[in-house]
């Protein structure tokens, strides 16, 4: 069992029940998914940038990524139906714990004047969405070999049916949010 989830069944599932009072040990706001997406848009010119952001993506979250393509087109950006466009991850189990626990120890305080997360990511029904602005700040990926610095973002799905519960979920597990 992951340290992140020895976590949860031992010190913030308690804690959650005795705050809002839950009957059942299964109504208790539990990590459904996490869902790590890298868009790539510099793709439509040179697709060879695709196959350096799938590689990026696997090796941060130890998992083969899909290629996500185009559903529709839009002349604007020179995109046709079904054109690649990008690349996600979808963690669940032992490797959603892992990459979380090394998201929130290891990463976010690499990134430059860091001060904490900000509470406006949650979407209503209970999950949080933060976006990264490079990959660099996870130490498995080599500087040198970077081509490009690409974004990601990154949306954790939780059971919660409130925003309250799963802020307090998050908190709970470690995620440093503002104050």
């Amino acid at each position: 069992m992951t340290r992140l989830k020895e976590k949860w069944a031992k010190e913030v599932a308690p804690e959650l029940t005795k705050r809002f009072g839950y009957r059942n040990p299964f109504e208790v706001p539990r990590l459904e998914k996490i869902v790590v997406n890298m868009g790539v848009g510099d793709a439509v010119q040179n697709s060879k940038l695709l196959d350096a952001a799938v590689q990026d993506l696997g090796i941060i979250t130890g998992q083969k990524p899909v290629v996500t393509k185009a559903r529709r087109s839009i002349s604007t950006f020179h995109i046709r139906e079904g054109m690649a466009i990008g690349c996600m991850v979808t963690l669940r189990g032992d490797r959603m714990y892992d990459f979380l626990d090394r998201l929130m120890s290891v990463a976010l305080p690499r990134v430059r004047d860091f001060r904490g997360l900000p509470g406006k990511g949650f979407d209503g029904r209970g999950n949080y969405s933060l976006g990264l602005k490079e990959q660099l700040i996870f130490p498995e990926i080599e500087y040198d070999k970077v081509e490009k610095i690409r974004g990601m973002d990154v949306t954790v799905v939780t059971s919660a049916r409130t925003d309250e519960e799963a802020r307090e979920l998050l908190a709970g597990l470690g995620m440093p949010f503002r104050a």
